[in-house]
């Protein structure tokens, strides 16, 4: 009996003592407020990435479809498209361009997944894509994929995104154009 009524006694106290409780709330809530900063951080940067990569997009298809007096070869069109992109690091291997006419009676554009860069193989990314400047008032369709790495890849953020082999995200920006006349 004396055991029962001491731990009533000690319940009692325990139940009342106030020290701690804060403790509690913070190692509670924290880890929740941080997967949040880090799920809007990461979030955030993968949108500035793809934002500057569809920005440089832009402004190489502009320059193509202007047209000069001698279209940009498949590695001079990837180095605009670099040139005009800000905070991509490698750009040169992590960047796949495919440009291709689309026939203006069949509409057919390109179907299945886009082609990325398999970082580590030996294989020539150029046999991967088709690459044509096509001719006057051709319709074209310019498809771009880059390969980013999470900033923290081991957040349900970081696994939830569809990854390669490597951990490496793709970032996709597609556009088309209608060549000028003057080519």
């Amino acid at each position: 009996m004396k055991i029962l009524s001491s731990w009533k006694r000690f319940r009692r106290a325990f139940g009342r003592d106030e020290r701690g409780t804060s403790t509690v709330e913070f190692a509670i809530l924290v880890p929740l407020y941080l997967g949040v900063l880090i799920a809007a951080f990461e979030s955030g940067f993968m949108m500035i990435r793809y934002t500057m990569l569809d920005r440089g997009v832009d402004l190489a298809v502009r320059d193509l479809r202007l047209g000069t007096p001698t279209p940009p070869t498949f590695d001079e069109f990837k180095q605009d498209i670099c040139a005009n992109t800000v905070l991509m690091g490698d750009c040169d291997e992590t960047v796949l361009v495919e440009l291709r006419p689309i026939s203006t009676t069949s509409w057919n554009l390109p179907t299945g997944e886009t082609n990325c860069i398999e970082q580590g193989s030996g294989i020539d990314p150029i046999d991967q894509t088709e690459y044509s400047v096509g001719t006057n008032n051709e319709l074209m369709f310019v498809r771009v994929c880059a390969l980013f790495r999470p900033f923290f890849p081991t957040t349900p953020f970081g696994l939830g995104m569809p990854a390669d082999d490597d951990g490496n995200y793709a970032l996709v920006v597609t556009s088309a154009f209608v060549n000028e006349p003057s080519r």
